[in-house]
């Protein structure tokens, strides 16, 4: 089961996208501003509209007509996906009361309840919810910036840089090295980064059997790292080596131009550098003054609204709220809570207590699917983990193909969820 969506952009984004005049956002009606088109922002969106039957003026504001998810982008890399299925437009969302802007929210003043965007316009708000993901933490890989991005990309924005990845590996020469500079935690999909190596080793056990793949990774452990050693070993053996802290995997530096790496002072040649660099909130979330030190946005664990101010939620990978990972599954999670609490704001409805809920599928090799996932709730201090799961390692084929399928099933329902 697969949604593949082609033809996004059509009279209903166009339509929505006129949609701004001051005649129809300036209506009496309390104002919801959604930053970020993603998995948090498109579902919150979406279910105001939805949910509110027209009572409230939810407006979208999201730079990209189509949306590009970074879920389920590994599998694209893999040859498992087509690159339009991973691509989503706004047109329902438009058609179910969303009134969408494509445009860039430069700035917010909390003050006075404005956003303004990049084309020059100010938008009121009674509640303002920011799901803008995630941006690149600067310096955190020495001798790497965005501007190297083209010869070392990180592909953990998916777009274009997801086509420019999977276009190296599948060019390497024979016998050439992989390197993939893992990030530091927290980051977007905790598995991600491992799912992807064993994308990128199944393209060359292919086409190029005699690759290697290094792994340079600043953390002693990572997620389903058991399962990921267990099925590299099955299916890529000799190929994946994985070079934790202790023997350098901490102390990386690049160098975009030579395309060499540098670890504990030796330098590598290498032809392909996946660089993931730390990570912080989505800029718009700093811009708007409800992050920490660290780079995120603390909220409250049983509503998803920012520490900072109680007029403005945020989701998704931008939040600090405790145990759930930083996917999509948990930001359409939160979306829902986040929405319901601002109508019981706005409209007075009625509020139920928070539940959350995460699962994570990686692939390992064709039809070799994992997962792990829980169900959260939130306490005074953060959202807590209260039941989980994980595949365990030795299940057999079928456990395995099944749980692949189950992921499929889940793409398709959560984008359709997310975006109509």
């Amino acid at each position: 089961m697969r949604l593949t969506r082609r033809n996004f952009i059509g009279t209903g984004i166009a339509t929505a996208a006129l949609l701004h005049a001051p005649a129809v956002i300036g209506q009496s009606k309390p104002k919801v501003v959604v930053i970020g088109g993603g998995a948090g922002g498109a579902t919150a969106a979406r279910y105001l509209a939805k949910d509110s039957a027209g009572a409230l003026d939810v407006v979208l504001v999201e730079a990209n007509p189509l949306y590009t998810t970074c879920f389920f982008s590994n599998l694209y890399i893999g040859g498992f996906q087509e690159f339009e299925s991973l691509q989503h437009g706004y047109d329902k969302i438009a058609a179910g009361g969303v009134t969408v802007i494509n445009d860039l929210a430069t700035a917010v003043d909390r003050t006075a309840k404005t956003v303004t965007l990049a084309g020059g316009q100010t938008l009121n708000y009674d509640r303002l919810i920011l799901s803008p993901g995630i941006d690149f933490k600067e310096g955190s890989v020495p001798g790497w910036s965005l501007d190297a991005a083209e010869k070392m990309p990180h592909a953990y924005k998916a777009g274009p840089q997801t086509q420019l990845l999977k276009k190296m590996v599948e060019e390497m020469p024979q016998g050439g090295v992989f390197a993939m500079i893992a990030p530091p935690n927290p980051y977007r999909c905790p598995p991600g980064p491992y799912e992807r190596v064993s994308m990128v080793a199944h393209v060359l056990k292919q086409k190029n059997p005699t690759a290697k793949i290094l792994v340079l990774d600043p953390k002693d452990k990572y997620s389903k790292q058991a399962l990921f050693e267990e099925g590299w070993l099955k299916h890529y053996d000799g190929m994946v080596e994985w070079i934790g802290p202790e023997f350098g995997g901490g102390a990386v530096e690049v160098r975009p131009d030579t395309m060499e790496v540098v670890v504990e002072g030796t330098a590598q040649k290498v032809d392909v550098c996946n660089v993931i660099p730390g990570q912080v909130a989505g800029k718009i979330a700093q811009i708007a003054g409800v992050t920490d030190d660290k780079g995120w946005a603390p909220v409250h664990p049983d509503s998803m609204k920012a520490k900072a101010d109680a007029n403005v939620y945020v989701l998704g990978d931008s939040s600090a709220q405790g145990d759930m990972p930083k996917s999509a599954f948990s930001a359409n999670s939160q979306a829902k809570v986040a929405a319901m609490s601002v109508r019981g704001e706005l409209l007075a409805s009625k509020v139920f207590p928070a539940k959350y809920s995460n699962t994570c599928w990686s692939l390992i090799a064709p039809d070799d699917g994992v997962k792990v996932g829980a169900s959260y709730q939130p306490t005074p201090e953060k959202i807590a983990s209260v039941e989980s799961f994980i595949s365990q390692t030795g299940e057999d084929a079928a456990l395995r193909k099944a749980t692949y399928e189950e992921s499929l099933g889940w793409y398709a329902g959560i984008t359709s969820d997310i975006f109509g």
